[in-house]
């Protein structure tokens, strides 16, 4: 574990490291209890640097057997070893090289970080700093080179042996059992990247040729048994590298692409080059087991990962404070690629839906920070939804100021000069700047100031001049470390629509630069004049949702519920019917009834009945927001039990006003026949038909509480019986305790599918759930040393039951940090995240704040050594 009083890393502070490494090889001979390690490294000294300069190495934990330069053993007096750190006093030569001897016991590795054993098999997880705990060296992005790598083991127990590259050499270890593999990655790369896998897998193989005619073998290795439910992880595979050769002109580059996996990791799954590592969850899908959610899932990950071999391998971030270059990039990417996979605009809600349930929460509270941050403490910590997404949507903002065709010559002057490099922000943008003539050094502050601006929008229309003036003004809140915020650059796209639903034009505009239907805010306040409008339009702003801010207008209800309705803008119809939802939740929660709320109930009818939408669209547009969204936008003295009433009733309202034509329409779009089809727009029709179920059962009639549990025993796929069994759990309909035990009974040998079933559990709304959520934790498929299966039962309770986690009493609070110090000790990075579900609560009413902020301080106070990744979050969080 890493010491509680590391001190901030500062982007300031880079400097170049004094030595170069230009070739590593790697000798593992793996034992599950004693791994032995020989890193043998070719060093040079860099040009410029003194000859006095030690060479000092990062290791975590590590147990020293040996050092060697040129092949002589050093004396104990001539280097300094520590668990942490290797420092050899200024070589004399300016080019050696060092051969380090370590030893691991990985079964022992419960961090999941470093090399580590995963249901017998070994394998490793290097980002962001654990290729230190397998052998000293400088871990950092920023140290390029290629690696050879041999692994000797027990032939039967870990028949696959899998590296970095291309295999070079195999073959039996002559009068042993064991046997060797050699891989050989030619491609420079940091040490994050480094992997190896060894196991007894099975796995299904594909041929692919890139669009140059090169063949590549593509591989998913998973556990025996297993493999039918890697088909549409191969599937993604092959989808993907072919969207990427096809929009981004980028092909793959090594003889085979091998995916693993594993059961117990950390993340969602890892790029290294040539051999991703996946959290089973992101590979395995079959009907009975995986939702439609799991298929994107699946689909988009997958993608993301592949999508890393160019931006994050082959060029890569010169230190973690770029981190956003490669993880927002690719975000941006794979959001892409599922953009065209499946529908656009339904994709882009998703996404924003994302955004705003996870980043904006993240800029608006303590752990607040810029997408380029300016210091750290613990870098695992700054994974997070600001680096992916938001910086994802600062990619999309620069293809919208700069039009497709632009876009795309910046991406490839981009590869063309940093490919093989460790690069920044500024190498980035200047490639567009450079490939375009277009000056982005003021869109550079959204990398460097942190908080979601509030964009206001106020309209005015002059008949007699026909003339609409629409003024403008952005404001960022103060956050940590940064009070005073300047005007961003934000893009504003729009139409202006008539009564007819369609966008009216104008004869000229003043006030602000306006590209086709884009305008430019980048001032606090600007006035907008649009001339020779000659009837009163609606301003629709913002739409596809062009910059990650939060837009506050002074249209009315009325003007919601008519752009609900008219709106050609897909994202901006669904905008319109989010904000109404909102205001009427918002009133209901306060004890107040808007007039408007019958009217908003009829459209969401329409848009339920109208055919010519996407099926996913009609289903996304009658999804009341959240409860978290709810307090989200409610922003202070926020009480979740008003809330989570006031959802209740305005669900019951619709079901009970739309009843008899939402269970007809239910009944119209029940399946045809069993077969299941796992593409977008099968998935679009059962989310439609799952969320008319919702509002049948919230309407209290007996029938629809009946259609709740026959939908759930006629079920022939985990998304109608996942939906069926969450409505039936969390409303407390009749045969709820039957359909929790007989899904237990099909799938209590599957743990994904069982990762589910504590789910649903977890976030159940009623009292009494914290009493079953330790309940859970005893239960024989619950692991406290699995992520998943602790993400699903403690992470789901904090982060998903908005009224149980924030219960009044403060016993919720109480159970996180009584289980962040459990869980600290064994997998600190686990602990880190699942403690991220207090960010918010500032926002929270006086009581609860007061009990929220006491479990927070019980962490620091408890007298038990935290690791950095928890006592950073813990002291952010009360800052």
């Amino acid at each position: 574990m890493r010491s509680e009083n590391a001190a901030p890393i500062l982007l300031k502070d880079y400097q170049p490291t004094p030595y170069l490494i230009e070739k590593v090889d790697l000798d593992f001979r793996l034992n599950p209890t004693h791994t032995t390690v020989r890193s043998k490294l070719t060093v040079r000294r860099r040009e410029g640097a003194a000859a006095t300069a030690a060479i000092e190495l990062d290791g975590d934990d590590l147990k020293l057997d040996g050092v060697c330069v040129d092949d002589i053993p050093l004396a104990e007096e001539e280097y300094t070893a520590t668990p942490d750190r290797l420092m050899i006093p200024a070589p004399a030569a300016e080019r050696f090289e060092l051969t380090i001897d370590t030893s691991l016991d990985p079964s022992k590795n419960t961090q999941l970080m470093g090399l580590y054993v995963s249901s017998g098999t070994f394998c490793t997880q290097c980002e962001a700093e654990g290729f230190r705990r397998i052998t000293y060296f400088y871990d950092r992005p920023d140290v390029l080179a290629p690696y050879t790598t041999r692994m000797t083991a027990n032939k039967k127990a870990y028949p696959v042996l899998l590296g970095n590259g291309n295999l070079v050499e195999s073959g039996d270890v002559t009068g042993t059992d064991e046997h060797y593999a050699v891989w050989h990655d030619p491609h420079p790369k940091p040490s994050y990247l480094f992997a190896l896998v060894a196991g007894n897998l099975a796995h299904i193989s594909t041929d692919y040729t890139t669009s140059s005619g090169s063949p590549v073998k593509l591989n998913i290795y998973v556990e025996h048994g297993n493999e039918t439910r890697a088909d549409w992880a191969m599937d993604s595979l092959v989808r993907s590298m072919r969207w990427d050769e096809q929009v981004f002109g980028r092909e793959y580059d090594l003889d085979v692409f091998n995916v693993v996996a594993i059961s117990d990791f950390n993340m969602g799954a890892m790029e290294n080059k040539g051999l991703n590592i996946f959290n089973d969850k992101y590979i395995l899908a079959d009907p009975d087991t995986a939702s439609d959610a799991d298929y994107a899932g699946i689909e988009s990950v997958v993608a993301h990962e592949y999508f890393h071999n160019w931006t994050g391998n082959r060029i890569t971030c010169r230190d973690w404070f770029q981190l956003c270059l490669k993880e927002g990039l690719t975000v941006f990417r794979d959001q892409e690629f599922s953009a065209d996979e499946r529908s656009r605009p339904v994709k882009r809600i998703a996404d924003v839906q994302r955004l705003k349930a996870a980043q904006f929460p993240e800029d608006g509270g303590p752990l607040a920070h810029p997408v380029r941050p300016e210091q750290y403490k613990e870098i695992n910590n700054f994974y997070t939804a600001t680096i992916y997404e938001k910086g994802a949507e600062l990619v999309r903002m620069i293809k919208t100021l700069l039009g497709e065709r632009g876009f795309r010559k910046g991406m490839d002057l981009y590869f063309e000069r940093h490919d093989g490099e460790a690069a920044t922000i500024e190498d980035f943008i200047k490639s567009f700047e450079d490939a375009t003539g277009t000056d982005l050094r003021h869109f550079m502050l959204w990398y460097s100031q942190a908080g979601t601006p509030t964009v206001t929008a106020e309209a005015t229309y002059d008949a007699q001049a026909q003339t609409l003036t629409l003024t403008l003004s952005q404001e960022t809140r103060p956050t940590p470390n940064q009070p005073q915020k300047k005007p961003l650059v934000i893009p504003i796209r729009f139409g202006l629509v008539a009564a007819n639903g369609k966008d009216v034009g104008y004869s000229k505009v003043e006030g602000a630069t306006v590209n086709a239907d884009v305008l430019l805010l980048n001032e606090a306040q600007q006035t907008v004049v649009f001339h020779g409008i000659s009837e009163k339009p609606v301003p629709s702003l913002l739409r596809e949702f062009s910059a990650p801010v939060n837009l506050r207008s002074n249209l009315s209800l009325d003007d919601q519920l008519f752009l609900m309705g008219r709106d050609s803008d897909p994202f901006n119809r669904w905008q319109a019917a989010q904000t109404v939802a909102t205001r009427l939740l918002i009133s209901r929660s306060r004890g107040e009834n808007l007039p408007q709320e019958a009217s908003f109930i009829d459209a969401l009818g329409e848009i339920a009945a109208d055919t010519c939408l996407d099926t996913a669209f009609r289903a996304l547009a009658l999804q009341l927001p959240s409860e978290a969204d709810l307090a989200r936008e409610i922003g202070e003295n926020v009480d979740p039990d008003a809330i989570g009433r006031a959802h209740e009733d305005l669900r019951a309202a619709i079901g009970q006003r739309l009843y008899g034509y939402l269970r007809d329409l239910y009944v119209e779009l029940a399946p045809k026949d069993s077969r299941f089809d796992p593409g977008a727009s099968a998935a679009g029709v059962r989310a439609l038909r799952n969320r008319l179920l919702g509002y049948l059962a919230a309407s209290g009639e007996a029938e629809g509480h009946g259609l709740v549990k026959a939908h759930f025993d006629s079920a022939n796929n985990m998304t109608d019986r996942l939906s069926a069994l969450v409505l039936l759990d969390h409303l407390n309909l009749p045969g709820k305790t039957e359909a929790l035990a007989a899904f237990e009974a099909r799938h209590k040998t599957d743990h994904l599918a069982m990762d589910k079933w504590f789910t649903v559990q977890a976030t159940c709304p009623a009292p009494g759930t914290l009493a079953r959520v330790k309940e859970l934790t005893n239960h024989p498929a619950f692991s406290w040393t699995n992520p998943n299966r602790v993400r699903s039962v403690v992470g789901a309770f904090c982060a998903g039951n908005q009224r149980q986690f924030n219960a009044p009493d403060g016993s919720g609070y109480d159970y996180l940090a009584e289980t962040t110090l459990q869980i600290d000790g064994k997998n600190p990075q686990l602990a880190a995240r699942i403690l991220n579900s207090f960010r918010s609560w500032r926002s929270l009413e006086a009581g609860r704040q007061e009990k929220a902020k006491a479990a927070l301080k019980s962490i620091l106070d408890s007298g038990q050594e935290l690791s950095t990744d928890t006592k950073d979050i813990a002291e952010r969080c009360l800052q």
